[in-house]
């Protein structure tokens, strides 16, 4: 059997797993499970994920890395089926997954002290037709509910050089856009010390790479955001009018006790000014529902926040707490009320996607296909296609309807 290399959680990880699988080829004995830690449902499905490993290949050598392996090390090593835990600074290391007996159980060290993570081999695999550029590690902010910069330690940036090279290896690889991505993507460039921000690395990037049909952002922090990244939005059409915000709530009570750097009414003017610059421009956002303390009309903020932002996509987390963190001893939610809140959550998304979708019908779009009859318009509307066309083919359509989830061509 091959090696296998099984990632969960963000996009972030998902490329350290290709670097992975490139470093380790030939392994054919081992299996890596790239952990996630962001809730307590993603530390479970590791953990399913390594018991399913072990009874299908019991002789192979399973590894436990990523955000879990270095929150969690002792859970993961106290599992009989792992044979060794590799903290965030080794695992993109080529001699991390060279066969090497004696090697300790768990290695995990300070993830405080790691060094910013080098660019993907050159033969790294890539998603197409939309491939993740990781451009930014790690998070100096402590958000109360957040575990993440204890698995990736402080923000690391990839200085904009190697930015430019990888963009142009995803392009040489097939790629027909780059999205890039980090665990606090407007930190971008604060480490550095030239004076540069995001915006300035996405005008690099579009100037020097003009072959680039399209560059995207992933999720960011719209506090953040520089006046050259809104700048880039008004005047260059190849940046995707698509913008993913960390909003989290929409009461400004519930924002101080999450330790978030907004208020209800940043977000709100933060919207609207990307909309001026960029009309055409969508939003999605991360929403947690049930957050500690949060009442009826706190909640309420919150679903009405989605509406009044104009949020396209949301993406709906029921609060879990994560051991060790402020928001885990603050009085807890009952249960049922996070999960009724949650739905509450998705319904608001349904109906703000719909009215989304509806725009779009009678329009022509410029899309780009993903395959199986799907397709991706820059603003990141899903498109189902009349007939299959080849992954990164770039298509004109017209948009007859929808179905409530996606567009439907002509």
């Amino acid at each position: 059997m091959s090696l296998e290399v099984i990632t969960f959680g963000c996009r972030l990880n998902a490329v350290d797993g290709e670097t992975i699988r490139a470093h380790a080829r030939g392994r054919d004995d081992l299996v890596v499970v790239n952990a996630c830690a962001v809730t307590a449902e993603a530390s479970r499905q590791a953990r399913q994920a390594v018991r399913r490993a072990a009874r299908a290949r019991p002789q192979a050598e399973i590894v436990v890395t990523g955000c879990g392996a270095q929150i969690e090390p002792a859970a993961f090593a106290a599992m009989p089926e792992v044979s060794r835990v590799v903290g965030a600074d080794l695992k993109l290391r080529p001699e991390t997954w060279t066969a090497a007996p004696g090697r300790p159980r768990v290695e995990v060290g300070d993830v405080f002290e790691a060094q910013p993570p080098g660019p993907p081999p050159a033969d790294a695999a890539i998603v197409t037709p939309r491939a993740f550029v990781a451009v930014q590690t790690g998070c100096d902010h402590r958000c109360t509910f957040c575990v993440i910069p204890f698995g990736r330690g402080a923000s690391r940036s990839t200085p904009a050089e190697l930015v430019v090279a990888e963009v142009r290896r995803v392009l040489d690889r097939g790629a027909k856009e780059a999205v890039l991505t980090g665990v606090d993507l407007t930190a971008w460039g604060l480490d550095l010390g030239h004076g540069e921000r995001l915006g300035d690395l996405v005008r690099a990037v579009l100037k020097a790479v003009p072959e680039l049909p399209r560059l995207r952002l992933s999720s960011l922090d719209a506090v953040e955001v520089d006046d050259a990244l809104l700048a880039a939005f008004a005047d260059e059409e190849r940046l995707a009018p698509h913008l993913h915000l960390s909003l989290q709530s929409g009461d400004d009570m519930i924002l101080k006790r999450m330790k978030r750097r907004h208020s209800r009414a940043d977000a709100v003017r933060f919207c609207e000014a990307v909309r001026r610059a960029r009309p055409d421009v969508a939003f999605g956002c991360d929403v947690i529902a049930g957050f500690p303390t949060e009442t009826d009309a706190m909640f309420e903020n919150t679903r009405a926040a989605l509406e009044e932002c104009g949020v396209a996509y949301a993406h709906v987390f029921p609060f879990s707490a994560r051991p060790d963190t402020p928001a885990a001893r603050m009085p807890q939610m009952p249960a049922e009320v996070v999960k009724a809140r949650a739905a509450a959550l998705r319904r608001t998304g349904e109906h703000l996607l719909a009215r989304h979708l509806d725009r779009h019908v009678g329009r022509s779009l410029h899309v780009l296909s993903e395959g199986r009859g799907l397709a991706r318009a820059a603003d990141f509307s899903l498109v189902r296609l009349r007939h299959d066309a080849p992954r990164g083919a770039a298509l004109d359509v017209r948009v007859a309807g929808h179905d409530g989830r996606a567009l439907v061509a002509a």
